[in-house]
């Protein structure tokens, strides 16, 4: 197993473009939700399906110049290819790869400062449940799992304990100058917030060309919508039966995100997840499944990945001081709102 696996980070594949406007029907990370259209638009969008951030990634621009819209989709995905030169740990010449081998990062890309300031508001909101100095405590499952694929008990608890040392956002430091760590073996991993954040980014680039219709989902989904043709709608998935749709809500200039400990486990038997407790370092979410509609993807990726850890009432203070709304599916598979 290799300890970098939480989300697979970049591959983009070459630019495609069809004139027909087929349901999504893309090979996703497992926790990720199922968009479709309430509606078809006024005119035939021009659809990219490829691959970024290691899952299935799709753009639909609606535009009347089909030339326009596919210089528009190259300009995005060179967008997109920029931003993992430094949030790809698969990548040794990234800025957080370079960070966290050296413990500390001059210059800071203005993106990565925009994520670790954001990251450092959610963390705060989120009682420290969202934390991206997790990848310690990530890099100790990964390696006793591999070494015992078919144990059934947590690493050692004088592992877990030096692990959790190195945890704690507090512990890094960062300014326009540099980004740097108080300890050193400490590293991040943005994961949980960068597929967010690119999709972001996407809809950012298409809003200032002039469009004013797009659906955006680069590992986490964002609509773009100027009201006269309707919303989108996404469906959160069945747990225990990806081909099933527990329930769809309607999306419209907002985003969308889910996480579920299913998406990635880290033994055979599938007891622990890729979801931590950066407080406690425990591996085990309280649900099956947690998704967020927030304002930014951003947003709504961190909290899907805090949420699914927190008590419900925590969840709800922390979801209202964002207007976020939050649908968790429980051990039996019912859906509960939140928020």
């Amino acid at each position: 197993m290799n300890p970098l696996t939480r989300r697979r980070f970049l591959a983009v594949s070459a630019l495609t473009a069809t004139g027909i406007a087929v349901p999504f029907a893309l090979t996703r990370k497992k926790d990720a939700p199922v968009p479709s259209e309430k509606t078809a638009a006024a005119g035939e969008p021009f659809i990219w399906r490829g691959i970024a951030l290691g899952s299935g990634a799709e753009l639909r621009i609606y535009h009347p110049d089909r030339r326009f819209t596919e210089t528009l989709a190259q300009k995005a995905l060179i967008e997109v290819l920029r931003l993992e030169k430094i949030f790809s740990l698969y990548r040794d010449d990234s800025a957080i790869s370079r960070l966290n081998r050296e413990g500390r990062l001059n210059s800071p890309p203005a993106d990565l400062l925009a994520v670790l300031s954001l990251s450092r508001k959610i963390h705060r909101a989120t009682k420290g449940a969202f934390d991206p100095s997790i990848q310690p405590l990530w890099n100790l499952y990964a390696d006793y799992f591999r070494r015992h694929p078919k144990a059934e008990t947590l690493p050692s608890e004088a592992d877990m304990k030096k692990a959790l040392r190195l945890v704690g956002f507090d512990k890094v430091r960062f300014d326009d100058a540099a980004v740097s760590f108080a300890e050193k073996g400490m590293g991040l991993s943005l994961n949980g917030i960068a597929q967010g954040y690119i999709t972001d980014k996407i809809v950012e680039l298409l809003r200032k060309n002039g469009i004013r219709r797009a659906l955006a989902d680069m590992g986490e989904i964002r609509g773009l919508d100027d009201g006269k043709v309707g919303t989108w709608r996404v469906g959160i998935k069945n747990p225990q039966d990806e081909s099933q749709v527990l329930l769809t809500v309607p999306l419209q200039n907002q985003a969308f995100a889910t996480s579920g400990g299913y998406g990635t486990t880290m033994d055979e038997a599938g007891k622990f997840t890729h979801l931590f407790d950066p407080r406690t370092g425990l591996a085990t979410p309280r649900y099956r499944s947690i998704s967020v509609m927030a304002a930014t993807a951003a947003v709504a990726d961190a909290f899907s990945t805090a949420f699914s850890v927190m008590p419900k009432t925590d969840i709800r203070t922390a979801a209202e001081g964002e207007d976020a709304k939050v649908w968790l599916v429980d051990g039996e598979n019912k859906v509960e709102t939140v928020g």
